[in-house]
This record gives structure tokens, C-alpha cells and sequence, in this order.
């Protein structure tokens, strides 16, 4: 079995302080469904959540410690977690998927809060969900999306250790990118040389991994990798989220695949730029809004933007708050924040930047290591 990722007075904090918020907010309990939440106030991480056939849940109530009403098969593990209550059934069954089970705990509860706002989701059957609102015609349902997201956008120390360390592991295995990247190499073999040499370097999982390759910029960097090869002329990106103890890194690089030409040196040299003008203004107290303001002055001097240009950043490898222009969102010291600033080149292709930050309350501390000033050559 794998040994807890915090001690329990980790959770113990957490729980502290949501429920502090609750009271304020007159809520009875909280109600989850997915594996964020779940993991975040229990501590049960595991790869299961990969099958769709199982539903979850977790019950915080107003006073007392986590309920946690699962199926059988995650007992065992959820046992080592600091959760003592532990209601399970037999799972798939034919009719009744843990539904009664969770009726029957939740009756006891006047307001219940769920996650229904943006960057949430209902991870259990729509017809069950029905089912569970008919079985509770007393109870209020409220909208906790804001509640849960402000208490999980402020990092613990424990919290930001790991994401640094995941951070710095990266930051490692695209400063010796030159050395496992050539050209000729097919983006296939790009990709999965990266994937391997951050396993190597102490990454536990690398869950994403997207990027692309193409002539003075990229237009798709979604796409799984075929086998084309990288060729001169071409920039090569790669953005990572790798995982440690659960917790993300979520950056990229760009290399360029022979001598790269002044339009690409420009691109380049204005998403520092913009990056550059968002680290100096992220204190507490700066919307997300602003941010993304700070950013988009320089990028439109050269080429629009193409979406939000950054995230908050944990448990997931994207979470609220979004800079966006309407995110009026405040940064708080203890947030940690993707900067991605991204600009379209030569018609319809791209570029991106990204750096992950830790707000405080002072200048913001960088804890991926800077890319070049000029972007990297490959050949």
C-alpha cells in the first residue's frame, strides 16, 4: 500500500478551514463526487479514477471528520487514509450504486453545497443523481464552486514543496532537451524519449504531455504525435504536466530546429517579454484580469493572443482561478499560478510560454527555472 502524501494535520488544517467557511456560508455539509475534492480532503489518491464505471463520494459535514461512502474495492486503501468513517457497497450493482447508501447520509443534512460552477463536473450517473434529489425533497442544494475553490487555491507549504520539486524535475529535463531531441527524430520517439527521461528524473507519472512541430511555428498542439519528423526550420514545443505525490508542474519549452529566422526570434522574444510584464505586477491583491492586461499589451504589438493566458495551478493540471480579461479574481499569497502567454505567427500558427509562479506577499517566486532568453537550437 502507498504511504500517505501528508501527515494528518494537513487534513486536519483543511478541514479546519472549510469548515470555518461553512458556517459562514450556513452550510451543513459538503457534498463531492470527484477525485479533486476527494483527494484533497482525505488523501485517497489513486489511479482507479481512470475507470468510469464506479462512483465516488464524499460527504464533509460541518463538524466532525470526512464520511466516505465508496465502493468495496477502495476500502482497503481509503482505510489508510486519516477517514474513519467508511461506508461501502458492492460495486457495479445491478440497481442501487451506493444511492441508498448516500440517501440515507445525507438526509441528515438541512444545506448541502456542491461543486456547480465552472472547472467542476457530476461524476456519477445523471439518473442516479435524480434519484438521490427525489430522495432528499427537504434538503437545500447550494453552490459551493467558490467556497471549495478559494480554500484549494491557497498552497500549504507541504503543498508548494511538491509542486516545486515536480517544477524542478522538469525544468531539468528540458534544460538537457538538446541532447535528446535531433532532427530527422519522429515526434513520436520526441515524445516518448521526454516522457521517459523525466520518469528518470523522479517524476511518478507523466499524465500529460502535448506539443507540436511544424515549419515557423506550430498551428496544433493537441494532437496525439504521429511519426513525422522534426525538420529544419521547424520550432518543437512541449508542454508537460508531470505528477509528484499528485501534485502538478504545468509548463513548456520551445527549441528550434536549425537557425531560427528573425520573425520566430521576435514571437519568441515578445512571449518572454509578456511574461516578463506579468511577473512584475503579480502581488496579492492584482486581479487575474490585470494580469492578463499585462500580457496582452505586449503580445498585441506583434500578433494577437489566442484564449486565457494562464491558470491556477495543483491537484489538477488546471484550476481556477483563469487569466482571462473578465477573471476579477484577487491573487492571494500561497496561490500558485501558470503565466502563458501565447500569440499567433505567420497566419494561422502559434507560439506559447508558460512559467509557474508562487504568489507572495512580496515579488512572486519563480518555481520553474527561467527558459533562455533566446530560444534553444537543436542541430
Amino acid at each position: 500500500m502507498s504511504e500517505p502524501d501528508f501527515p494528518i494535520s494537513e487534513f486536519e488544517d483543511r478541514l479546519n478551514r472549510v469548515q470555518i467557511a461553512m458556517h459562514t456560508e450556513k452550510l451543513d455539509a459538503l457534498f463531492f463526487t470527484t477525485e479533486a475534492e476527494m483527494r484533497y480532503f482525505t488523501g485517497f489518491r489513486t489511479l482507479f479514477w481512470q475507470s468510469p464505471t464506479r462512483p465516488w463520494f464524499l460527504i464533509v459535514p460541518v463538524s466532525g471528520r470526512p464520511i466516505a461512502i465508496i465502493p468495496q474495492i477502495g476500502a482497503d486503501l481509503m482505510s489508510n487514509t486519516w477517514v474513519e468513517d467508511i461506508r461501502t457497497w458492492s460495486s457495479p450493482h445491478v440497481n442501487d450504486d451506493g444511492v441508498s447508501l448516500l440517501i440515507e447520509a445525507l438526509t441528515t443534512y438541512e444545506a448541502i453545497g456542491m461543486m456547480r460552477g465552472r472547472e467542476s463536473s457530476l461524476r456519477m450517473p445523471l439518473y442516479d443523481y435524480q434519484r438521490v434529489l427525489d430522495g432528499l425533497p427537504r434538503t437545500e442544494l447550494k453552490d459551493a464552486s467558490l467556497l471549495v475553490q478559494r480554500l484549494m487555491q491557497i498552497k500549504s507549504p507541504a503543498e508548494i514543496d511538491k509542486i516545486s520539486r515536480i517544477c524542478q524535475i522538469a525544468s531539468d529535463a528540458f534544460a538537457g532537451a538538446t541532447e535528446l531531441f535531433y532532427e530527422g527524430q519522429p515526434m513520436k520517439e520526441v515524445f516518448r524519449n521526454f516522457k521517459m527521461d523525466l520518469l528518470r528524473r523522479g517524476a511518478d507519472d507523466v499524465p500529460y504531455l502535448v506539443g507540436g512541430a511544424d515549419y515557423g511555428g506550430y498551428s496544433d498542439v493537441i494532437s496525439p504525435p504521429s511519426n513525422r519528423p522534426i525538420a529544419a526550420g521547424d520550432v518543437l514545443m512541449l508542454d508537460t504536466g508531470a505528477t509528484l505525490d499528485g501534485y502538478f508542474c504545468d509548463f513548456n519549452r520551445n527549441f528550434f530546429i536549425g537557425q531560427p529566422s528573425e520573425k520566430v526570434k521576435r514571437a519568441y522574444a515578445t512571449l518572454y517579454k509578456a511574461t516578463d510584464a506579468a511577473f512584475a505586477i503579480a502581488r496579492p491583491g492584482v486581479t487575474c484580469a490585470e494580469l492578463y492586461t499585462s500580457m496582452a499589451k505586449v503580445i498585441d504589438q506583434e500578433g494577437g493572443d489566442v484564449g486565457r493566458l494562464g491558470h491556477g495551478l495543483g491537484t489538477q493540471l488546471t484550476e481556477s482561478p483563469s487569466i482571462v480579461g473578465f477573471d476579477q479574481t484577487k491573487l492571494r499569497a500561497g496561490m500558485v499560478m501558470t503565466l502563458e502567454p501565447c500569440m499567433v505567427i505567420e497566419g494561422q500558427k502559434i507560439m506559447v510560454h508558460e512559467e509557474n509562479i508562487l504568489i507572495n506577499t512580496g515579488p512572486p517566486r519563480l518555481l520553474t527555472k527561467r527558459a533562455p532568453v533566446e530560444i534553444p537550437v537543436i542541430g
